[in-house]
């Protein structure tokens, strides 16, 4: 039935295409799509526009969420997928913005049968096969370019989670070497928890010493919003993930 989806589209993008003036103002206060060329922005646009016919954007807390905050975001969330397509995201609908951090609460077992709980304060979270969650005001502060972005983040946790679980590693394409990915993203991850465990100041957030998957996640915010910095640091990762996302941001944005 994949004829009928697309012809779907194909009249999503005649009929309610995000209008090329409100694009250009979301594409001028974002300097993270600024090295995009016209035909890359043109394509970012209309997988914008599919991505807010096909997901839920559900304002939590009081949140007034208006049409341009909305572009702010799907503009974000389409560019890990720029060159990957729109079914990258087909296992979520949902995409839940509170107006700032909020609370989770988790509890689990030991294996004595003790059970723990935990607070945690996020700005973004992703679930498995459920939505995505996020705070406005950290969306918000994208206009800010320092490796911080929970867009991608989430987005990549998302594509991570592809494989059915978030362990750094999503589905890799066919000819990309998932022995090489092992290897280049362990050896990446193992040096930067010693820094991290060091105390040694280091290019990449130190909240990727987390996991594996955080690495992934953090490593793609890098990539996207410092691709040289993390270039520098980890450059058998940059070039990984240049492969994955089929992009070279450091080819289009100044060192």
């Amino acid at each position: 039935m994949g004829w009928i989806r697309n012809w779907r589209r194909r009249r999503v993008l005649e009929q309610q295409a995000i209008l090329p003036q409100a694009w250009d103002g979301v594409v001028a206060g974002l300097p993270l799509l600024g090295g995009l060329s016209q035909d890359e922005i043109v394509r970012l646009r209309e997988l914008a526009t599919l991505f807010l016919h096909e997901k839920s954007l559900e304002p939590v807390q009081g949140l007034e969420l208006d049409d341009r905050m909305k572009r702010v975001v799907a503009a974000q969330a389409v560019l890990p997928i720029l060159n990957l397509g729109i079914d990258s995201y087909h296992q979520w609908q949902s995409l839940v913005l509170y107006p700032d951090e909020f609370v989770t609460r988790q509890e689990w077992m030991d294996e004595d049968g003790l059970v723990h709980a935990r607070r945690d304060i996020l700005s973004g979270e992703a679930w498995e096969r459920g939505p995505m969650v996020l705070s406005w005001a950290d969306v918000a502060a994208a206009p800010e370019i320092d490796g911080y972005n929970p867009v991608i983040h989430e987005c990549a946790h998302k594509l991570d989670l592809l494989n059915g679980s978030a362990n750094g590693m999503p589905p890799l394409h066919a000819g990309m070497d998932a022995e090489a990915w092992r290897d280049v993203f362990s050896a990446a991850y193992e040096d930067l928890c010693h820094h991290v465990d060091a105390r040694r100041e280091t290019a990449v957030d130190p909240y990727a010493a987390e996991s594996p998957a955080e690495f992934f996640a953090v490593t793609s915010e890098h990539f996207f919003e410092t691709p040289h910095a993390l270039m520098r640091a980890y450059p058998e990762v940059y070039r990984q993930l240049a492969s994955f996302y089929r992009q070279d941001p450091a080819g289009r944005i100044p060192a």
